[in-house]
């Protein structure tokens, strides 16, 4: 098995993936017209699509010209366009192959890419590649890894939009939650101001330089009086909190005030576009995507001599959990249960995948517990210290997920401390996992919030049509993909069935052909349309890794 390594310009975050994929049995795009009809309940001559990173052609993380030309709202578009609608689709294109993604200083980040760093053949053994400086680890043992080879190793500043901001279709602007749609402050001004976000400054009609006064995505939107629109926002409202591990709840949007802005949005669509209908999505269940399924919870092989090291370090913290437990009035005193014990216990086995360690709020803190065995002489001071970093800890299991960018730290050193390994013998930080309670803490907002979505719908007075994502891609991720247009498609980041791009977040053009015929069949379902599902095969697929040596 190689290391595959999910790439940006400047950093990575390691994952395994199997190398020993079926060879794809692809099929060519069918090369017929496909056929059908807007009916006469829509008029869809000015379609506009608002939202996120998902209206935007958002793909690997950043925006770029491929991804943008396998937006949503140009899929749909080039549907309704078989169907009798027009084919013009206006975006606010940003002229990059590697896109933007953000900046880390003042260098901009683009795309990331899949990275094989052991190339075809044996490490080292083809030409020094370009770009990005080689890299070498020396702890916990020594790594080297080559360059990611030219055009993959960088990305272009964002730059304003050039064309005409008045005949713009595409008002999907990355990063933004349903407030943003709402102020003027999403396009200015840049410094001081946490609304602002530079994709829509570069095409807003009059971006904000007090951050009160100014366009807004929604104002903009309404001077290009659509016909008909499509609606996707609320997924950041909950998957910047979930993506950080739930460890910061100050940016996790509460109901109450998704519902104000969610309806407020909704209003000032239909009350200022008085004869426009459109269809809104709602949210899919962020736990189900592969940004929190790639690195698995059992992600550690160890050898036997590996394996016999960190279990002689463990075995001062397992004998304490056993005194605990043998120490019935102990545990009553301090709220502990011997079953709760028992799962911090820690045990690697060589030659088989290994649970890594995590930090679990919910476990009982043993700092007391272990206050209390130090102050009366059953352990030493030097053993209570040691015993600091486990007082919260257990092996992941199955029912944990650990985020996508765990893969680049589980196996590193801390402070370059040979013996202190992240994920083995120091637990991974909170922002790196969700445990049980938060996974259920997401997924019951997510329901909350569609909810609204879906009375929105309800009470629209027959105007808009509700595309029910969440219980697509739920079915879509049991069945572990589906056989579309003759083709396999899977909800996953590893070639050549992925339906998601390299960020684990984002579909890739396949993807988002697969979510546009989510929004088709609902606006046919709702207003007796027989629009064209988009033929996926059309679109692309996330690319195999590059190498040192070979690039896609």
């Amino acid at each position: 098995m190689k290391k595959y390594s999910i790439l940006s310009t400047l950093f990575a975050a390691t994952l395994l993936v199997g190398c020993e994929q079926e060879l794809a049995d692809l099929k060519p795009p069918v090369t017929t017209t496909p056929t059908g009809s807007i009916g006469t309940n829509i008029n869809v001559s000015n379609f506009v699509t608002i939202g996120n990173s998902l209206v935007a052609g958002y793909q690997a993380s950043a925006l770029f010209n491929e991804g943008q030309d396998e937006s949503l709202g140009k899929i749909i578009n080039t549907q309704f366009a078989f169907a009798g609608g027009t084919s013009e689709f206006n975006q606010p294109t940003i002229n990059s192959v590697n896109g933007f993604s953000g900046l880390a200083g003042s260098i901009p980040l683009g795309r990331l890419i899949l990275f094989d760093p052991d190339g075809p053949g044996p490490r080292g053994a083809g030409p020094a590649a370009s770009g990005t400086p080689a890299r070498s680890v020396t702890c916990p043992s020594v790594v080297e890894t080559p360059a990611v080879p030219a055009p993959y190793n960088s990305g272009d500043p964002i730059t304003p939009f050039t064309g005409d901001k008045g005949k713009l279709n595409n008002f999907g602007v990355p990063g933004i939650q349903v407030g943003q749609l709402l102020i003027a402050a999403t396009g200015g001004p840049a410094t001081s101001n946490p609304a602002y976000n530079p994709f829509y400054a570069r095409f807003a009609t009059n971006p904000s330089v007090n951050g009160t006064t100014g366009s807004t995505i929604l104002s903009d939107v309404i001077a290009r009086n659509p016909t008909f629109f499509l609606l996707e926002i609320g997924n950041n409202d909950i998957l910047g909190y979930a993506t950080g591990g739930a460890s910061n709840p100050a940016i996790f949007t509460s109901l109450a005030d998704f519902t104000t802005r969610y309806n407020g949005v909704i209003a000032t669509l239909l009350g200022n576009l008085p004869n426009a209908k459109g269809v809104i999505g709602n949210i899919p269940d962020i736990t189900s995507i592969p940004f929190f399924s790639t690195v698995r919870w059992n992600a550690v092989p160890l050898d036997a001599a590996t394996a016999a090291s960190l279990n002689s370090g463990f075995a001062g913290l397992n004998q304490v959990l056993s005194t605990i437990q043998g120490n019935a009035g102990l545990m009553a005193n301090f709220g502990l249960t011997s079953n709760d014990l028992e799962r911090r216990k820690v045990n690697y086995v060589a030659g088989t995948s290994n649970p890594v360690l995590i930090n679990d709020e919910t476990l009982t803190n043993l700092g007391p517990v272990l206050d209390f065995l130090a102050a009366n002489s059953l352990i030493t001071s030097q053993q209570r210290t040691a015993l600091a970093p486990y007082q919260q800890s257990r092996p992941a299991t199955a029912t944990d997920l650990l985020v996508l960018s765990a893969g680049g730290v589980i196996g590193t050193c801390v402070g370059g401390n040979a013996q202190a390994i992240n994920g083995l013998s120091i637990p991974l930080g909170d922002n790196l996992v969700l445990i049980p309670s938060e996974i259920a803490e997401i997924q019951q907002r997510t329901n909350e919030f569609n909810g609204v979505i879906l009375a929105a719908a309800n009470n629209s007075n027959n105007r808009l049509a509700h595309a029910d994502l969440n219980t697509e891609f739920k079915t879509f991720v049991q069945n572990k993909g589906a056989t579309v247009n003759g083709i396999l498609l899977t909800p996953t980041i590893t070639p050549p069935y992925a339906g998601f791009s390299e960020d684990g977040v984002h579909p890739n053009g396949r993807g988002y052909a697969f979510l546009a015929n989510i929004f088709i069949r609902a606006i046919n379902a709702k207003f007796s349309s027989t629009i064209p599902e988009a033929d996926i095969t059309k679109y692309r697929g996330t690319r195999t890794p590059v190498s040192p040596q070979k690039s896609f």
